[in-house]
């Protein structure tokens, strides 16, 4: 604590006398098929991959959910597919100037939104900075970080005092590491709003953590969830799927894990902790 923090809190206790709180805690135990009963959960980017996965997870876990993305007809068969606790709305999380009609939308659907996953995101895999074209790099600022900045101020600022709200952001392994293509700023930047978020809003009832997932079977990566995992040069030996992350997803959104908060949990066997290169 800085010199000036502590004056400031000594002129305080002097004035006020020392504070009396009283902070009770309620351990809220994991209850299968019931971990998420009663919340609503927004998912970005909710219609393919460890997007799809969560929403699967989130409905078997009893909560209502809401699926966001560009493709409709994905949309509306995943929904069908979820059943009738999973509505979808078409939104381009990139286009931020559409937000407020789009989060009307949102809450048209069940009223309120408890938990927030911040998934969709693109990359354009460019090998180094010198592939990096203007367009390219502000399609996936816009959709990677813009879009998740913009969506999770709006639920903050919506919340209702005294709910609690959950955000998750769907990082990566390369946001842990040093980068100097698109993707991997995006991702570092989607790490300190995490901790930044959770640090400013914690007590206000608001938990943020990221998921930093490694090479994971989708159509992003381009690796099939069918067939044979292995991948020699990870640590390991392997590729993830899309359903483990969601495993992931469902303890962070769960009353269980209230104690965490502004995390960026690694789902990479450890791979990020050596150099990218």
């Amino acid at each position: 604590m800085g010199l000036k923090k502590y004056l400031k809190r000594v002129g305080r206790y002097i004035i006020r006398g020392v504070p009396n709180v009283n902070v009770e805690v309620n351990i809220t135990p994991i209850i299968n098929g019931a971990t998420l009963k009663d919340k609503i959960v927004l998912i970005t980017g909710g219609n393919k991959g460890i997007g799809y996965s969560i929403a699967k997870r989130c409905v078997e876990e009893g909560a209502d959910v809401i699926i966001v993305g560009r493709n409709e007809e994905d949309l509306k068969d995943v929904s069908i597919e979820l059943g009738k606790k999973c509505k979808y709305v078409v939104y381009d999380v990139s286009n931020v100037k559409t937000i407020d009609s789009f989060y009307e939308d949102v809450i048209k659907c069940f009223g309120r939104i408890d938990c927030l996953i911040n998934n969709a995101g693109i990359s354009l895999h460019e090998k180094n900075i010198l592939d990096v074209s203007v367009d390219n790099f502000e399609r996936q600022f816009d959709t990677n970080l813009k879009g998740s900045y913009f969506l999770a101020k709006k639920v903050i600022e919506n919340k209702q005092e005294g709910d609690d709200l959950n955000i998750i952001f769907i990082s990566s392994e390369r946001g842990l590491q040093c980068d100097d293509v698109p993707y991997g700023l995006t991702k570092s930047a989607i790490n300190s709003l995490t901790r930044g978020l959770s640090r400013r809003f914690y007590k206000n009832k608001v938990r943020v953590n990221a998921i930093a997932p490694g090479v994971t079977a989708s159509n992003m990566t381009g690796r099939k969830i069918e067939g044979n995992k292995f991948a020699e040069n990870q640590v390991a030996q392997r590729y993830f799927l899309p359903e483990e992350i969601a495993e992931v997803a469902i303890f962070l959104l769960s009353d269980a894990s209230k104690c965490i908060s502004g995390e960026v949990i690694a789902c990479d066997a450890g791979q990020y902790i050596s150099s990218y290169y």
